[in-house]
């Protein structure tokens, strides 16, 4: 890849994506594979003006011996330090910048119960970082640089070399980085999601009606005051900044207590290293009450069951079936990509800013409000080309948002 397009790319995540200003601590991780790009987003973030910029290095071949070759209770354990590393960034307002080339197939084999007892423990100690981050009390932004092993899963019929290659294609298109100025064109792109926003939040919809043929049949309830967001967020600073690169998605927080009926995925959902394929979840009052998976059901079972709120909704996004990502027809694997090819749902944490006021909320306010709280928020895609959503007001009047997979507003 030329060095001016990655300059360029390293460039979009700061400038564009975290929106680093002048003073400000910068906290990148990124894998050690990625160590050249990875200085190349650290020299952006000098030229943005930071004051200090620090790495945060992982590996993934150490990730996997130590999830396959440590002793039981070191999944239970999260250092105090590694906390106190957050603390310390958060309470100097950094911006974080997180660079992802993992493996889909990474923890494979791993026992599951080691991945989620970790999950529980970091996600824990880790919540007031995570409260500052959703809040959007801090920036961050994440896009992706290929690994060999993931481009090989994407492209299995090809050389490494060939397959790497393709996949950094298939990448800058889908983060609008394989042009002129990519800060120019996400500029642009913010632009694109206001009509659509506004209508939305105008229309303040009391249900969601999803169905396709793939069996889903989904009635979501909205809550009160809700607010629909899409191409970027702003920081209570006032500063934007794009937390996705890319991002295709319309997206709210669903009222946790009104979500009911039968959701399938529509794409496969690698999630830390495994891949959970063909699978449902039934949900009454809210609640995830039946799931099955054809692959890796334990797996999907740990995310439902991590606490209570995970059992819950924490997002609803819209994405066109035409939207730039769906049309190159790949899975990528990748949460990041996947989900801006299709229409999804999260389980797990809302975004506090999808409701009026929800910034300023604490966790029993937003609760009342409808707005779930969990350890976890875990992206899945159930959007098809045959998707029909239909918005339904607290008078019954019933609008139709999508067609055969496309926006009808």
């Amino acid at each position: 890849m030329e060095q001016s397009i990655l300059k360029k790319y390293a460039e979009l995540l700061v400038f564009a994506g975290g929106n680093v200003q002048k003073g400000q601590p910068v906290v990148i991780s990124g894998n050690v594979a990625d160590a050249d790009f990875v200085r190349m987003v650290q020299d952006a973030a000098y030229d943005a003006g930071a004051s200090d910029v620090s790495i945060d290095w992982q590996d993934d071949t150490v990730t996997r011996t130590t999830y396959l070759r440590a002793a039981d209770h070191i999944f239970e354990m999260y250092p105090d330090w590694r906390v106190d590393r957050f603390k310390f960034y958060d309470e100097r307002g950094a911006v974080y910048l997180h660079i992802s080339s993992s493996d889909p197939d990474l923890l494979a084999g791993v026992n599951p119960e080691r991945i989620k007892t970790l999950t529980k423990v970091s996600r824990q100690k880790l919540k007031p970082h995570s409260a500052l981050t959703m809040s959007n009390a801090l920036r961050w932004s994440v896009l992706a640089v290929p690994s060999p092993k993931w481009a090989a899963k994407v492209f299995p019929n090809l050389p490494q070399e060939q397959a790497i290659a393709k996949l950094w294609q298939a990448i800058l298109k889908a983060a609008r980085a394989d042009g002129e100025n990519p800060i120019a064109a996400w500029q642009k792109h913010r632009e694109n999601f206001t009509e659509r926003k506004n209508f939305l939040n105008a229309k303040q919809f009391d249900k969601l009606h999803f169905t396709n043929k793939l069996g889903t049949d989904l009635l979501v309830g909205m809550p009160k005051n809700h607010v629909w967001v899409g191409g970027g967020d702003v920081g209570k600073d006032g500063i934007p900044f794009f937390p996705n690169i890319p991002t295709e998605e319309l997206f709210t927080a669903p009222n946790r207590n009104a979500v009911n009926g039968k959701v399938v995925a529509s794409m496969p959902l690698s999630y830390q290293g495994n891949l959970i394929t063909d699978f449902a979840i039934t949900f009454k009052d809210g609640r995830a009450v039946e799931y099955s998976a054809k692959n890796n059901e334990e797996i999907l079972k740990n995310i439902i069951e991590m606490d209570d709120g995970s059992h819950y909704l924490g997002e609803v996004a819209l994405v066109a079936n035409s939207s730039p990502i769906s049309q190159m027809g790949i899975l990528f694997y990748n949460t990041l990509f996947d989900e801006n090819a299709s229409s999804h749902l999260a389980l797990g944490k809302a975004y506090p800013d999808c409701v009026q006021g929800g910034s300023t909320m604490n966790d029993e306010e937003l609760l009342k409000a409808g707005i779930n709280d969990s350890l976890m928020h875990v992206d899945f895609m159930f959007g098809t080309a045959d998707m029909q959503i239909v918005g339904i007001a607290t008078d019954g009047t019933e609008t139709l948002l999508m067609q055969n997979g496309e926006f009808a507003f």
